[in-house]
């Protein structure tokens, strides 16, 4: 994923900054408790995309 994107990224919802997790694929949301997922290093920023994360997973 390219540093410049994750750095102008920002949560579709509430705009707080997205996490990067590499491993998952996945771009995270913590105050929304969200999970974006990243497919073809082309994040889906749309909420019916996301997955809703676990307490455990924040």
């Amino acid at each position: 994923m390219d540093a410049r994107l994750l750095d102008i990224l920002v949560c579709p919802l509430c705009k707080a900054r997205l996490e990067y997790r590499k491993a998952a694929r996945e771009l995270v949301c913590k105050p929304c408790k969200l999970a974006f997922p990243i497919r073809d290093d082309i994040p889906l920023m749309l909420e019916d995309e996301a997955r809703r994360l676990a307490e455990e997973e924040l």
